[in-house]
């Protein structure tokens, strides 16, 4: 039962955070902290708090690599390429499938953003090195689909 509340909670907090960064382009922090949150009560009361605690901490590593490469990434090209909402949507989606899953969940957001601009493109939208695309929908997708992932492996 938590199990299952716990993933429709995090289905609609993805829908929502899609629905409001495609049309402001921000992640609220309130947002990504409830995608969190959400994950470590899961955690905690299916395996317990030191599972839970643990996930956390994976969270927290994650985030501070990915906001890591996020600086590097503005230093060298003087272009901020990665908003600070998707590193913490990147943090608080290792609570939910762990450091592990993080390679893949990148991997399918940058495949479907990937599509996305492709079809932007087929529609006859300009789409160019400085096109902004909203990337905390695409993550948010590639985080569901991980869940899924890991629960057929």
């Amino acid at each position: 039962m938590i199990a299952t509340a716990s993933l429709i909670l995090l289905g609609l907090a993805c829908v929502w955070l899609a629905w409001i960064d495609l049309r402001e382009g921000i992640i609220p922090d309130w947002l990504n902290l409830l995608i969190a949150a959400i994950g470590l009560v899961r955690m905690a009361a299916l395996a317990g708090w030191v599972p839970a605690v643990a996930m956390l901490c994976e969270g927290i590593v994650i985030g501070a690599i990915v906001w890591l490469l996020r600086w590097l990434y503005f230093k060298w090209r003087k272009f901020q390429g990665l908003g600070l909402g998707d590193v913490k949507l990147l943090a608080a989606s290792a609570v939910w499938i762990g450091i592990v899953g993080i390679p893949t969940q990148l991997l399918i957001a940058s495949g479907t953003a990937l599509a996305a601009a492709g079809l932007m493109r087929l529609s006859k939208r300009p789409v160019t090195r400085l096109t902004a695309l909203p990337f905390g929908p695409f993550l948010a997708f590639g985080l569901l689909a991980v869940i899924l992932l890991q629960q057929q492996g």
